[in-house]
């Protein structure tokens, strides 16, 4: 068993165990400070995993290396930048864009992938942090601190799928691997565009795909998140088909699961905190199902089944094609630059 799945699981363990331990406190926290004591409670479950994963490495290794190696100096440099980027698109998209993803995790997977998942929770959590609280107009957010939560879970999530190698280049699949994974992806890719325009239609709504906004800026940065959707579509298909690439077939499967269980934690948040309306494109969904007859937690879970797995596809596959056009030369300067960089087809089949 490697020395690391201890940690992680120490790590998320007490992560965990704070958190349900804040929510038990958080019962008796009134309406108006709900959404402060939410960031709380991140800034509190955060260390505290930490903490736990350090103590084991301690304990296994007496050294900290690993988390040393995660936070070395360009990886610190390169936070900053993610987090801008998360927050640029995740506003472009919520102001302008009123489609439902969120594409406000690109930056968190960029640096779980290269720097590991300690260091994604890391720049997703102050993410959410300073988007609500420090972000400039038009870019700060009242809804996004108290999903710091979720913000830390996908950069874990998004850290252990890189180390499994499914964010590095599989070209030259065969052709069995290749029409499997093309069943896989295309098939989930139409499932979710299909719930996502029933529910769109299911109150009437039209498909707004141009990005509006008073603010140039934000309109601009609307259209470019609007395009990088509908690439995606295509480039799965090319990436499978003419790039004979099985990284396509993995980066869905790895964005359906982190938006299952994104979509799972950010529920709850988003019914208990706002009623389900967080001013994005999911509102329509949650509406949706409310016309539908379900009560409020069932549609804001219902909406987040459908948004979450379709924004992770996205974000993922953005991610990956920026570390793909990324040299060899740059990815070698970073901790997890093994699993990232494309292997001999032996070793692609022996996986």
């Amino acid at each position: 068993m490697s020395p690391t799945l201890p940690r992680l699981g120490a790590g998320i363990v007490v992560f965990v165990a704070v958190g349900l331990l804040g929510l038990v406190g958080l019962r008796q926290i009134d309406s108006e400070r709900a959404q402060d004591a939410w960031a709380l409670l991140a800034l509190l479950a955060v260390p505290a995993g930490v903490a736990a994963y350090a103590i084991v490495e301690y304990l296994q290794t007496r050294r900290l290396d690993s988390l040393a190696r995660q936070f070395d100096m360009r990886t610190i440099v390169l936070m900053p930048v993610a987090m801008a980027l998360n927050i640029v698109l995740g506003t472009a998209v919520a102001g302008a864009l009123k489609i439902p993803i969120y594409l406000d995790s690109i930056g968190t997977i960029l640096v779980a992938a290269l720097a590991g998942p300690l260091a994604g929770a890391l720049t997703g959590f102050l993410t959410n942090i300073v988007w609500t609280y420090l972000a400039p107009p038009p870019f700060g957010s009242p809804f996004a601190a108290p999903f710091a939560v979720v913000a830390v879970v996908i950069g874990l999530l998004a850290g252990a799928f890189a180390r499994w190698g499914w964010l590095r280049p599989r070209r030259g699949s065969s052709g069995r691997e290749l029409a499997l994974g093309a069943f896989v992806a295309i098939g989930v890719i139409a499932i979710m565009g299909y719930l996502a325009l029933q529910g769109w239609s299911a109150i009437g709504e039209d498909i707004r795909l141009s990005a509006e906004s008073d603010d140039d800026l934000l309109r601009a940065l609307g259209w470019l998140a609007g395009g990088l959707v509908g690439f995606t579509a295509v480039g799965l298909v090319v990436l499978l088909i003419w790039k004979r690439d099985l990284a396509a077939a993995y980066v869905v499967v790895a964005g359906v699961v982190t938006g299952i269980v994104a979509a799972f934690i950010a529920a709850p948040i988003a019914a208990s905190l706002f009623g389900g309306v967080t001013g994005s494109g999911n509102d329509f969904l949650v509406a949706a199902f409310r016309q539908a007859g379900a009560d409020l937690q069932a549609a804001v879970l219902g909406q987040a089944l459908i948004s979450d797995p379709i924004d992770k596809v996205v974000t993922y596959f953005v991610a990956y094609l920026i570390l793909g056009a990324t040299s060899v030369r740059v990815l070698a300067r970073f901790p997890q630059r093994e699993f990232l960089v494309a292997r001999p087809r032996t070793d692609d089949v022996a996986d």
